[in-house]
């Protein structure tokens, strides 16, 4: 997930290129984001997730500026930090720096964009059962520098009982009941939002190669 880009030229607005991934969409051959991981493409086109996904919402997490030093002395730029998704199990994060605020955000959300991943939902709380994807279907945690995120399966109705800063994340997913513990310097919201985002990875990586298993041995 890197941060730097062109110098000259911050923020790339052009037309939708008819890509091979955007020519299956439009022909239908590829109807939904897990198609796009079943079929082990790549997505490299922030539009393909806007033609999958058309209820996509983006929330700035943090924009902060920061310091380069060059010949002709110091340049202050600013490094925002976005997470997009759907509220129905798919969420991205994505990190940019630009000499414009508005121009960081924007590539944040399209970096955002090209870190989509689906999630993988479920009741996995033993208090629980009720079958509904409120929360997540297993324990799993993720880790960024010096921070490891572990997320528990909760119960219908607990909310979300984690750090405010990985609320908006696992809103986005679509998730709405689940405990947290974390290690580390949960302070850098940088690297607590990357370490759960992580662990949610994590969670879909495990429930391909579960799927790809199961077709496999059937």
């Amino acid at each position: 997930m890197s941060d730097e880009g062109p110098e000259e030229s911050e923020v790339i607005q052009e037309a939708i290129v008819e890509t091979p991934l955007i020519r299956m969409i439009k022909e239908g051959r590829i109807s939904t984001l897990e198609d796009v991981f079943d079929m082990g493409l790549k997505i490299r086109e922030p539009e393909a997730v806007d033609l999958l996904l058309r209820k996509i919402r983006e929330e700035v997490i943090s924009v902060s500026p920061v310091q380069k030093q060059s010949d002709a002395g110091e340049k202050t730029r600013f490094r925002a930090l976005v997470v997009v998704g759907d509220e129905d199990g798919h969420v991205g994060i994505g990190s940019a720096k630009a000499r414009q605020v508005r121009d960081a955000i924007e590539k944040a959300a399209r970096r955002a964009r090209l870190n989509m991943i689906p999630v993988p939902r479920g009741c996995g709380s033993w208090e629980c059962q009720c079958g509904e994807p409120h929360s997540i279907p297993a324990k799993t945690s993720g880790k960024t520098g010096s921070v490891t995120v572990m997320l528990y399966p909760g119960p219908k109705g607990l909310g979300l009982v984690v750090g405010d800063a990985i609320k908006p994340l696992l809103k986005l997913a679509g998730i709405r009941d689940v405990w947290s513990k974390t290690k580390g310097s949960t302070s850098t919201n940088h690297s607590f939002i990357a370490a759960t985002y992580n662990a949610l990875k994590k969670l879909f990586v495990t429930s391909f190669l579960e799927t790809e298993v199961s077709k496999t041995v059937s």
